[in-house]
């Protein structure tokens, strides 16, 4: 291990001060550690790009060897504005009303350097990711969901093996996927991985981010996370200048009321607090946050985020541009990345989401637009990462409630278990496909699926756990093999315990 001087040891010490009297001695002595093995020109981070409501993974990456094709077709056009998607090479046709799927045109093929046999493609509307995959820097790891120990069909039919708690409820494993734990838990497993590099970050307020609202992932045991808003950061008052209706002095006023409240109530200390850490939050970022209308994150002058160019997305149901949210807070991430140096990080963790995954009814339109948003911001980030000189430093990777139903309720899915997840960043071993792919089967008349893959309505059972994946990308970020045991609780049940998709 690197030795450290009297004035880092201070420094980190000082830093770990800030989680307050119950951090645990194994916490601080393990930040201290790894902090020092970091070494002082060391930064990463990760991204948590949160699907919300479970993604339809079978019309996100698909199979497309001929067998597989043939079942995926039967359970996915049997009706009219059915949300089976058309084979590669089919032309788009705009003039169609009916379905859908024929506006879109053929699934974009990918070819990963393994395809053990098989054919694969992406949904037609994610041409970006087809291009990063063909790149080599973005990865597919297959079929992953929460899971205690690995787990077979005869298994879970009849229920000789442990399970996660509340399948299919969207909060329950909403939860589960960010903490390990069902809805309750109070830590996530990003804000206990960022705790133990704590100490090497001179600013440890801004070791976890979330720019979509409260979200567990980001919490630790101790440390709690810094919320932005989308566009950048929350200040009180909010007036240019720091004013409030033009005045310095009103603005001062108002942050001596909400920063030093001498009531009682437990709420209204919280209050307080709360105040006054955004008050310190802001203060420190300003001057270091940069601006958006600024090259690489921004066009340079437009000030409107809905119009900037690059934070624009194609509907693919109007084909035109239209804001991209998720665009927008992967701006606020590399604005904030683009001020570790001199706010003192090397190691954080930030979370953002985008919502609508719930497709019940109205995929195929809702769920074009979706995964066009979400494969236009992994370009706008990947672009951004690597005009700042850091994409070797920053991975994204998606996490999602569940997977979806195989099998259609007419227009939308249902809720299911396992999967399909992206990984992005310069450290990626890209274009290819991690885990082993699920085998497609249809039906017989009792609605019982063929495969092993397959339960009921075609979910997909998970062959690889949350605990694997998150643990690849712990390990990546600084975590021994043997600490990362202690941080995903199930992964001494599994024998592959890293994935391979990071370098």
């Amino acid at each position: 291990m690197k030795s450290l001087s009297r004035r880092d040891f201070l420094r980190r010490t000082s830093a770990l001060s800030l989680l307050g009297s119950g951090a645990p001695l194994a916490l601080t002595l393990a930040g201290i550690g790894n902090a020092a093995a970091a070494g002082a020109g060391d930064y990463k981070a990760l991204i948590c790009v949160y699907l919300t409501g479970g993604n339809d993974s079978y019309n996100t990456v698909l199979a497309t060897d001929t067998d597989s094709w043939s079942a995926y077709s039967y359970e996915r056009s049997r009706d009219a504005d059915g949300i089976g998607l058309r084979p590669v090479g089919t032309p788009a046709n705009k003039g169609a009303s009916q379905p859908f799927a024929d506006q879109l045109g053929g699934v974009l093929a990918i070819s990963p350097k393994r395809p053990e046999g098989r054919t694969f493609a992406l949904h037609p509307s994610m041409s970006g990711v087809r291009d990063l995959f063909a790149s080599g820097r973005l990865a597919v790891v297959s079929n992953v969901g929460p899971m205690i120990q690995p787990i077979t069909k005869a298994d879970y039919l009849n229920g000789i093996a442990p399970r996660p708690a509340h399948l299919f409820s969207h909060n329950d494993q909403r939860s589960t996927w960010q903490s390990l734990a069902v809805e309750g838990s109070t830590s996530g497993w990003g804000g206990r991985l960022v705790e133990r590099f704590l100490s090497g970050n001179t600013t440890s307020m801004f070791s976890s981010i979330s720019t979509a609202g409260s979200a567990v992932w980001v919490n630790g045991q101790q440390l709690k996370p810094y919320q932005m808003a989308p566009s950048g950061v929350i200040t009180i008052g909010g007036g240019a200048g720091g004013t409030l209706y033009g005045s310095t002095v009103a603005q001062q006023k108002l942050l001596d009321v909400m920063t030093r409240s001498r009531a009682t109530q437990l709420m209204a200390q919280d209050h307080t607090t709360m105040a006054a850490r955004s008050t310190e939050a802001a203060t420190s970022l300003s001057g270091l946050f940069p601006v958006a209308a600024m090259a690489p994150w921004g066009t340079p002058g437009v000030v409107a985020p809905a119009v900037d160019p690059l934070l624009q997305y194609v509907d693919p149901d109007t084909g035109l541009p239209a804001a991209n949210r998720l665009a927008l807070e992967l701006q606020t991430v590399a604005r904030m990345i683009s001020a570790r140096g001199a706010l003192g990080m090397t190691r954080q963790v930030f979370f953002v989401s985008l919502e609508g995954f719930d497709t019940h009814s109205g995929q195929a339109r809702t769920h074009a637009s979706l995964v066009a948003q979400l494969s236009h911001a992994f370009s706008y980030l990947d672009s951004t990462l690597n005009a700042m000189g850091v994409a070797q430093n920053v991975t994204a990777f998606t996490a999602s409630d569940f997977g979806r139903s195989f099998t259609s309720n007419g227009d939308g899915t249902d809720h299911g278990w396992g999967g399909h997840q992206f990984v992005l960043g310069g450290a990626v071993r890209g274009g290819d496909i991690y885990g082993r792919f699920p085998v497609y089967s249809t039906a017989d008349t009792n609605g019982v699926f063929g495969s092993d893959d397959q339960l009921a309505n075609g979910v997909m059972l998970p062959q690889v756990s949350v605990d694997q994946y998150g643990a690849t990308l712990a390990q990546w970020f600084g975590v021994s093999a043997t600490d990362a045991l202690g941080l995903f609780p199930n992964l001494h049940n599994f024998t592959q315990r890293n994935l391979g998709f990071m370098a």
